[in-house]
């Protein structure tokens, strides 16, 4: 017999935890999260949970109270004896810290995992990590889900004559050549070199981009600065227009001035991070719940989510 499936949400991603839900054909379970007065955290599940599998979903975005929540709401989860632990992040923070690149460096998407773990997760939900090698700090199964579900479809639907797609950076190379053999489209490399994070102290185009719509795709867009600068290079260098797709619009700082002010037709993301107010016309957003409903309800099946994975499929097959 199988168990029965409870997905409840931090506060950090209540809105697609409920689009999930609906999507799913259930309610959120209801779960107390509140605060003491100097700021501590205590969640309180407020139905029981004994002998469930529970969906616990939060994006692990700034404030770190997100992810302090989520490890609460785990352990409270075990406590409470559910059967089985999932966590869903639709966006994982800290990946970008996956490595030491100079000397005396935490390795935070590794202490994530360890965290995650130790709590009592038995299976992670996420979505476009940073660096895909980041699956291996988790000793526990992780289900990966590939935003180029929903950018591929988008991207049809523009019918764009010249069709070219750009990676930002040298690392995006192999998400970027996997997206245009789907659409047996050429690709071009934007190398940036940074003087510290959120920097870029220079940038080549390698490649022509003479009279192409170039399509950027990124995993995260943080200040914006690496896109604003690449679609003025491209442009520069003779591209006819120029519109970027990211997975997590984490944007900070100035990035709602850094886009207002590119030459990018638009910025399309998904709404694995809830958009801060004031965001240009520029910006748009895309749904992925149905995606995690499907990826969520075959965990709680055990069926393959094979047919989560379109990147790979050429057009011409």
């Amino acid at each position: 017999m199988q168990p029965s499936l409870k997905i409840f949400s931090g506060t950090g991603s209540q809105h697609l935890t409920q689009q999930i839900c609906e999507r799913y054909g259930c309610e959120p379970g209801r779960i107390k999260i509140q605060r003491f007065s100097d700021g501590e955290i205590q969640t309180t599940f407020e139905e029981s949970i004994r002998g469930s599998m529970v969906f616990l979903v939060q994006s692990t975005c700034a404030p770190a109270d997100n992810l302090m929540e989520l490890l609460l709401m785990i352990d409270a989860a075990r406590r409470a004896s559910a059967y089985k632990i999932v966590a869903v992040l639709p966006y994982y923070g800290y990946s970008r810290q996956d490595r030491k690149d100079k000397p005396r460096v935490a390795i935070g998407s590794k202490l994530v995992a360890n965290m995650l773990t130790a709590a009592g997760a038995d299976r992670v939900i996420t979505m476009d990590l940073h660096a895909p090698q980041i699956q291996g700090y988790f000793d526990i199964p992780v289900d990966h889900l590939d935003s180029s579900a929903v950018f591929i479809p988008y991207i049809q639907q523009l019918k764009l004559e010249n069709l070219t797609f750009a990676a930002p950076d040298v690392g995006a190379t192999n998400r970027i050549r996997e997206i245009a053999s789907y659409f047996n489209a050429e690709m071009v490399i934007c190398d940036k070199h940074r003087k510290r994070a959120n920097e870029i102290a220079s940038m080549v185009v390698i490649g022509d981009v003479t009279n192409k719509d170039i399509v950027i795709i990124d995993d995260i867009a943080d200040t914006a600065g690496t896109l604003a600068k690449a679609a003025g290079l491209l442009k520069e260098k003779g591209a006819r227009s120029v519109r970027a797709l990211v997975t997590h619009p984490v944007l900070s700082g100035k990035a709602y001035e850094n886009i207002a002010g590119s030459v990018l037709e638009e910025l399309v993301v998904c709404d694995t991070i809830p958009l801060k107010p004031g965001a240009p016309e520029k910006v748009k957003v895309l749904n992925i719940a149905d995606l995690f409903a499907v990826a969520i309800r075959n965990a709680h099946e055990n069926k393959s989510i094979n047919n989560l994975f379109i990147h790979s499929q050429r057009r011409d097959k």
